[in-house]
């Protein structure tokens, strides 16, 4: 979004100035949203950590997320972790970090590796105990020095060779609370004779050098935000001079750069594959250019250079209309929030006008020069995700799909006839592990149709699926054209176990769907299965609860229109649903499967 985010080059000298500054003044200094409550972040480290919680801080702050940071003694993780009646364990944190270092391992031969991971995974599992917890812990940046010389990488006990290994284990076997913050990579990137300051070390503690706090506070950032707050879903692209070189209305589809026996068309085509390849993991894409749309689409016909096929476009917007006024179509059309979109154009007078029109929209800054695209792209963290689902990677072809079944809707004059032509196959169940990662997902990323919009991890949902007194349902959904995954997340609990209620209550806290099968009947499906759930349970009535937010709107009058009848309170905005011997199920086009 068009905020005040730090850069992660921001000199340590005005950093630490600017923390000093909201330290002393938050009131004045702050740019967080103060009017939620605060995230709690615990900061432990083996080495000194005073310095970098206080940029931690400043960063967390300019990116929009109000903290109430615990910071931990010098090398006191241990103390702080495996004790249960320590500080940390009361202060209750939303989200651990743990900072290590290479100086902290022990290893002299591979089998040294197998000891280190299990006294990491013993840490991870001493936090399990704080409900819901997320642990960011950081892998090892390797040092420069190599006692073996040239033959480091030729010997499996080599301090390279075994640290590579140790690394290797961090991502293979993290659970899924824990998100490994690639050190390695950041001092890669930053230098490793420069990151390694060993005199600040020595006389300090100092883990690296304080030239990185910026670098490695932004990378934190980025993960706790897409963790607790916000994450990007769609990458619309202009087309001349961004996607290729020129003018297409004036050089033709097949004169504009994008040759890749030229260094300017290899250069847009480097871009262009990594477009593709953001697309492939499930970012989605869209056009918004000032061109008549029929020559706007015909490199991607008619050029075969072309890395971009029509197909990867969800949504292609090309006319004369501002800009501004293009990216509201494009979110409406794609039917998701326009702060979940990204911008990127090579004209700056265009960015500006989406900057001061839509500010919620992320728009990057683009260089000058086409070679240094992916860079500014790829550095802007623009897409940022807590992790990548199979429905994740299938979500860009998913609104492909989507613009085939409106143009199939088209086709109809009965709109139950169009439901019955997509073929649509739909599954409900109690959440397993093969759902959990998904369905904790959407629980924490659903806005707009989300009756309560309460966010558990997947810690938090894995208690609650052990729980007999609760219920996580989860509904997918299949049609014609592709599958869906997991769309739909119900959890359940038993009304003794929530204020005002009895055991014959059965309480939906919390109803959320994706907005891409809104007007399917997937609700209708899915409330078949919450009824058929709550007499199970023993419950001759459903309670609903509506929290109105900002964005869930839409849904105001969900529990009306499904049947459910209102109750007097004038606290809350509740419903009743009460179960009769014989449950009626609701009539809906989708194949229930087993």
């Amino acid at each position: 979004m068009s905020d005040e985010r730090l850069r992660a080059d921001e000199s340590v000298s005005k950093l630490l100035k600017m923390a000093n500054a909201l330290i002393k003044d938050p009131e004045k200094e702050s740019r967080a949203d103060r009017s939620r409550e605060p995230l709690k972040i615990a900061v432990l480290g083996t080495h000194s950590i005073q310095h970098y919680v206080r940029v931690l801080r400043l960063y967390l702050d300019r990116a929009g997320i109000y903290t109430d940071i615990y910071e931990g003694e010098y090398d006191g993780i241990n103390m702080d972790v495996l004790d249960d009646d320590s500080e940390l364990y009361k202060f209750k944190p939303d989200a651990v970090i743990l900072m290590m270092r290479y100086s902290d391992l022990h290893m002299e031969k591979a089998e040294d590796v197998d000891a280190e991971m299990a006294y990491l995974k013993n840490l991870w599992s001493h936090l399990d105990k704080i409900q819901g917890v997320t642990v960011l812990q950081t892998n090892f940046a390797s040092p420069v020095m190599r006692p073996f010389g040239g033959l480091e990488a030729l010997y499996a006990d080599s301090m390279q060779s075994l640290i590579r290994r140790l690394n290797m284990r961090l991502t293979e076997e993290h659970p899924s609370n824990v998100h490994v913050v690639d050190m390695e990579y950041l001092s890669s990137v930053y230098g490793k004779n420069e990151w390694f300051d060993e005199a600040s070390y020595f006389l300090t503690k100092q883990g690296f050098s304080l030239n990185c706090m910026g670098m490695v506070a932004n990378e934190m950032t980025n993960i706790i935000n897409a963790v607790f707050r916000h994450t990007n879903k769609c990458l619309v692209l202009d087309l001349d001079n961004t996607l290729w070189g020129g003018v297409v209305g004036d050089d033709g589809p097949l004169g504009i750069e994008i040759d890749p026996h030229n260094a300017v068309g290899e250069a847009y085509r480097h871009f262009q594959k990594y477009v593709l390849a953001l697309k492939k993991r499930g970012v989605i894409l869209a056009v918004n250019s000032k061109n008549d749309e029929e020559v706007a689409k015909e490199p991607f016909i008619k050029n075969s250079d072309m890395i971009l096929k029509l197909d990867d476009i969800a949504c292609f917007c090309a006319n004369w209309n501002d800009k501004a006024s293009n990216m509201q179509y494009i979110a409406k059309s794609l039917n998701i929030g326009i702060d979940t979109l990204v911008f990127f154009d090579d004209n700056p007078a265009e960015r500006e006008i989406v900057k001061k029109f839509c500010p919620e929209v992320t728009v990057i800054d683009v260089p000058t020069d086409a070679e240094n695209y992916v860079k500014a792209l790829d550095e802007a963290a623009a897409f940022e995700w807590a992790s990548i689902t199979k429905e994740d990677r299938e979500r860009s072809d998913s609104y492909i799909q989507n613009a085939k079944r409106e143009e199939m809707k088209s086709s109809f004059v009965n709109y139950d006839e169009y439901l019955k032509a997509l073929e649509m196959k739909g599954k409900c169940g109690l959440v397993g592990d093969a759902e959990l990662e998904r369905f904790a997902q959407l629980t924490n990323k659903s806005n707009q149709f989300n009756l309560r919009t309460q966010r558990y991890s997947e810690g938090q949902i894995a208690d609650m699926c052990k729980d007999e007194d609760t219920r996580c349902i989860y509904v997918s959904l299949t049609d014609k054209f592709s599958a869906y995954g997991v769309i739909s997340c119900i959890v359940l609990r038993r009304g003794d176990k929530v204020e005002g209620f009895g055991d014959k209550d059965c309480f939906i806290d919390n109803w959320c769907m994706s907005c891409r099968v809104l007007k399917r009947g997937v609700e209708d499906f899915a409330f078949n299965a919450v009824k058929e759930e709550a007499r199970r349970m023993g419950c001759t009535r459903i309670i609903g609860e509506y929290i109105p937010t900002k964005k869930n709107g839409m849904v105001e009058s969900f529990y009306a229109k499904m049947g459910f009848s209102a109750l007097e309170d004038n606290a809350r905005v509740l419903y009743e649903y009460k179960l009769d011997d014989k449950v009626e199920e609701k009539k809906t086009w989708i194949q229930k499967q087993s």
